[in-house]
């Protein structure tokens, strides 16, 4: 570059740096000022510090490796700003301590719960990707944080976490192993993990007052402690974790992973609208509330810190709940094994989808809606009939209903209905 090019370019570069440290410090002067307003600076400073607490962080970075080439390069200024994010979100099944006490105490640790969440570059798009644990993939060699390394198989997916917790006994060789094998699977980066226990998902939940969703049918799930009436239903933490890991019983489905996978979704995407709905994200009591709950819950990476989750939060503030989708890769049973599944071609259409930023599932835009004006009333021939004022009214068309688990869906789609 020349001398000359280079003194061009000097302005803009600062220009854009000035607008960067702008905007964050817009972002900045926003939550500090709801904090402050809401607690004062004692109180707000107390907050944070709690909140920040509450999470767990391990570090993965020297575990997991290299991770695939983005679609898009980085701002170093900031990392997050106009860039997709890609999450890897885990439910584990611990079974130790309270953990134990709901769900039975079992020795070591798996991930029954699997969900890539990818999050556009321009916040205006959100999609939850499941990840059934009896996938067929291959797993490959991982370093454990003790030293010792597994060898590379092929196998369920869930046995990456396992391996990972067995062999290296702590939750960064597990979560790291399980990155590398969605990487090498996908080709899909993951720029954070974030794992969810028993516990505080029930404590999530009751935090927004409960989730009301519609249960077609009874169901009952010894197992799970699931004990639910058909209809219209307001679940409290324990009902809504029981109805999430619920896979045999009565009325639950066909006892597969995949079926529950489906109403682990509908459950989700029911938070979504309560949360949305009771305005918790704009309501500084009942935020504070939801995000101390939920960070107790979590174990992340070291890089998402509470200001980069909440600013990421803050960025997606204006979403349209029709662009959050639910989805599963696609998948058919397993030709070695008809109680396992292995993906079929479109999931590699959909990971490139999602690995350039793109609609997962290839879909275009939405085409601007236009309004057409009324036609203008035309006054009956003499001697033409009139039809009948009190005619019967037509059968409504009902409701289109979408699968659960087996088809996508937005947050505001219908996937049950009750009377």
């Amino acid at each position: 570059m020349t001398s000359r090019h280079a003194a061009v370019m000097r302005p803009r570069a600062a220009r854009h740096a000035r607008r960067l440290h702008t905007h964050r410090t817009l972002r900045g002067v926003a939550l500090a000022t709801v904090g402050l307003l809401a607690f004062g600076a004692a109180g707000a400073a107390a907050t944070f510090t709690k909140l920040q607490g509450n999470v767990d962080r391990v570090d993965v970075s020297g575990l997991v490796g290299p991770e695939p080439t983005p679609s898009t390069t980085p701002d170093p200024d900031d990392p997050s700003a106009g860039t997709p994010v890609n999450i890897l979100v885990l439910g584990s099944d611990q079974r130790d301590g309270v953990n134990g006490q709901i769900g039975g105490k079992v020795e070591g640790m798996r991930s029954d719960t699997t969900i890539l969440v990818h999050i556009s570059a321009d916040r205006q798009r959100v999609e939850a990707v499941s990840i059934p644990r009896d996938s067929l993939v291959d797993i490959p060699s991982c370093q454990m944080s003790n030293g010792k390394t597994s060898r590379a198989t092929h196998g369920m997916f869930n046995q990456a976490f396992a391996t990972g917790w067995d062999m290296g006994g702590d939750m960064a060789s597990a979560a790291a192993c399980t990155i590398r094998t969605v990487q090498e699977n996908t080709g899909v980066p993951i720029h954070h993990f974030v794992v969810v226990d028993f516990a505080g998902f029930q404590s999530m939940i009751d935090a927004i007052g409960g989730v009301q969703i519609c249960i077609p049918n009874a169901m009952t799930s010894k197992d799970a402690g699931l004990y639910l009436e058909a209809g219209n239903q307001v679940l409290d933490g324990p009902t809504a974790l029981a109805f999430a890991r619920a896979r045999k019983g009565k009325g639950v489905g066909d006892g597969s992973d995949t079926n529950r996978i489906g109403n682990q979704q509908r459950l989700i995407a029911a938070m979504v609208q309560e949360v949305l709905s009771k305005n918790v994200l704009t309501d500084v009591p009942q935020l504070v509330s939801f995000l101390d709950a939920a960070t107790s819950s979590l174990t992340t990476d070291s890089d998402l810190s509470l200001p980069s989750m909440t600013g990421l939060a803050y960025n997606l503030r204006s979403i349209n709940p029709s662009n959050i989708t639910f989805m599963t890769v696609p998948w058919a049973p397993a030709a070695s094994d008809p109680n396992r599944v292995e993906w079929t071609s479109a999931a590699d259409d959909l990971w490139e989808n999602v690995a350039q930023d793109l609609p997962a599932l290839g879909e275009q835009e939405p085409a601007p809606t236009t309004t057409t004006a009324p036609a203008t009333p035309t006054t009956p021939a003499p001697g033409a009939s009139t039809p009948p004022q009190n005619a019967a009214p037509t059968t409504p068309t009902p409701e289109p209903t979408k699968a659960a688990g087996r088809e996508a869906f937005s947050a505001t789609d219908t996937t049950a209905v009750c009377g």
